[in-house]
């Protein structure tokens, strides 16, 4: 027992010892390691401040490199510019040197051109005052010589009064007495005759009317024949030449123009969504586009050309930039008609400096451009206006007359055709006022308004317009009529023909301008045929319109016919 407490004694005291001692080298231990931690740490310090002393001296160094080269680079630019700035205003120092000297070089021409000018308008003062002494000499010596011929012509006046006076009594006296010798013969032939005067004087104007209508027929004939020889000579010559020397187009339009497209899918984009993209194209240009089966092809309808063009031109803009909705259209169409007024513009400008006219008013020149979208009867308005000025100077200059008016009048007499104001009037009077208004001359005024006979002639060109549009608009080819009112303008030929005694048979041959009529040999002699010829002739003028002129042939055929039995 005793040693079994020795025993756990000495474990205690031994373990309490073991736990001293390890407390004591585990202090030990923590301080050495402590220490070691510390010295560690000292030398990363050192370490670390040794790095960041290294790196910053890198760092100081490489901006110091970089700063150098910024620099450098900072000079050699500033130098380049320095040395183009140089270069420029060197230059434009050179330039503006030039310039003064071109200046002072236009100087010195502008001076002499006002020195020459000042010189000239001394030249023009002088001559005018001589112009002016000449004149008052030219004057007061024409107002005496007029004023010595109208002293001679009262004079001659007074004994034409005279003798008037004289001749009358002779007449009144010589008066009486052959109405009295009348009176004398005339109871003597009724004596003689055993006739009344009234009975007699039915026989005899029985006999003058039978024998006056021979003589007439023979007369017209001659007179005919006559007027053949000394008038168709000279106007076949004039006209013909006239015809020859001018050469135009005829282009022929119609109200309907055709817009081709590539596709059939340009249709849908044209039409829009429930219709709203040809609804606005159709508003903003006032013509009628029609989207049916026709392959590749879309109809635009309009009686206006320019409308017509204007959707043509829009439609075409549309479907090449391929943005089609009503705000495109509506600035694609103003756009467009903006375009064809200043083409409206360029053509009417160009047409008179073509034709050689001057001092034409901004309106009227307009106003030939549009010519160019409007015809007649199928006839360019434009070339058909252009065609009689053309004939218009030359049948002038053959006849002596004043070409530039009548070139002026040939090309404006259907202006009334493309104005827009009061439509109710005919186009040559509406014509006319718009000559009228813009200061035109009044031949050339009063040939517009009476190329259609609306008023009275009072100008020597104003036959000379309505002959040349006449020429112009019959030669054939030029216009173009519809079928119905072509056939209906034979057909009514020929019932003309047909309605007088005699006629066997009538045809209207060469598009309507010459008639053929047969007549019964037995019941129209030869002078009668001649009568039925200008009488036929007469009524066609009267009842009927056409364009150019018809000629009549009437014709009389004798036949003798035996048989051998």
């Amino acid at each position: 027992m005793p040693d079994i407490l020795y025993i756990i004694l000495a474990a205690v005291l031994a373990l309490g010892v073991g736990i001293v001692v390890g407390r004591q080298l585990a202090g030990k231990a923590r301080l050495d390691h402590e220490a070691d931690a510390k010295a560690r740490a000292q030398q990363i310090i050192q370490e670390a401040e040794t790095q960041a002393t290294r790196t910053r001296d890198e760092r100081i160094q490489q901006s110091k490199d970089k700063f150098r080269q910024l620099k450098s680079e900072f000079e050699q630019e500033s130098k380049r510019q320095k040395q183009e700035l140089e270069a420029e205003l060197t230059q434009r120092r050179q330039g503006v040197v030039e310039q003064e000297q071109s200046i002072k070089q236009l100087t010195q021409t502008t001076q002499r051109q006002i020195e020459q000018i000042q010189k000239k308008e001394q030249d023009l003062d002088l001559l005018r005052e001589k112009l002016q002494n000449d004149s008052q000499q030219q004057r007061e010596r024409l107002d005496a010589q007029e004023e010595k011929r109208r002293a001679t012509v009262e004079a001659q006046l007074a004994k034409l009064q005279q003798r008037e006076q004289e001749v009358e009594e002779e007449l009144e006296s010589t008066r009486e007495s052959l109405s009295a010798q009348l009176t004398q013969v005339q109871h003597q032939l009724e004596t003689i005759s055993g006739l009344t005067a009234a009975e007699a004087r039915e026989q005899l104007v029985e006999s003058l009317k039978n024998e006056a209508q021979i003589q007439a027929s023979s007369y017209i004939k001659d007179v005919v024949a006559q007027a053949k020889l000394t008038a168709t000579k000279d106007a076949k010559k004039v006209v013909l030449e006239t015809i020859q020397r001018t050469a135009a187009e005829h282009a022929i339009e119609n109200c309907v123009s055709i817009f081709n497209i590539e596709s059939d899918d340009v249709k849908g984009k044209i039409i829009g969504r429930e219709g709203r993209n040809i609804r606005a194209l159709e508003a903003a240009t006032g013509v009628e586009i029609i989207v049916d089966d026709t392959p590749e092809a879309i109809i635009i309808s309009g009686f206006d050309p320019v409308r017509r063009e204007v959707a043509r031109l829009s439609l075409h803009l549309l479907v090449k930039d391929g943005r089609i909705h009503p705000a495109r259209i509506e600035e694609i169409v103003a756009k467009t008609r903006k375009n064809i007024d200043e083409e409206i513009v360029e053509i009417g400008e160009r047409t008179i400096i073509d034709l050689g006219i001057h001092g034409l008013h901004p309106e009227l020149i307009k106003m030939v451009g549009r010519m160019r979208f409007r015809s007649s009867y199928g006839q360019n308005l434009l070339q058909h206006s252009r065609e009689v000025a053309n004939l218009c100077a030359t049948m002038a200059a053959e006849l002596g007359l004043n070409v530039k008016h009548a070139k002026r009048a040939g090309l404006l007499h259907d202006i009334g055709k493309v104005s827009t104001e009061e439509p109710e009037l005919p186009h040559a009077i509406l014509g006319m006022e718009m000559a009228k208004k813009y200061k035109e001359h009044p031949d050339v005024v009063n040939a517009i308004g009476a190329h259609h006979d609306e008023i009275e002639m009072t100008a020597m060109i104003s036959p000379l317009v309505q002959a040349c549009d006449a020429i112009s608009g019959s030669r054939p080819g030029a216009r173009r009529e519809m079928m119905e009112s072509y056939i209906k303008r034979l057909k009514q030929l020929e019932e003309t023909a047909v309605s007088f005694d005699g006629v066997l048979q009538c045809y209207a041959i060469q598009a309507g301008r010459e008639l053929r009529v047969m007549v019964n040999a037995d019941n129209v002699t030869d002078d009668r045929a001649q009568e039925l010829s200008y009488e036929i002739s007469q009524k066609i003028e009267k009842e009927m319109q056409y364009p150019g002129q018809i000629k009549i042939t009437v014709i009389r055929e004798m036949r003798a016919v035996s048989y051998a039995k």
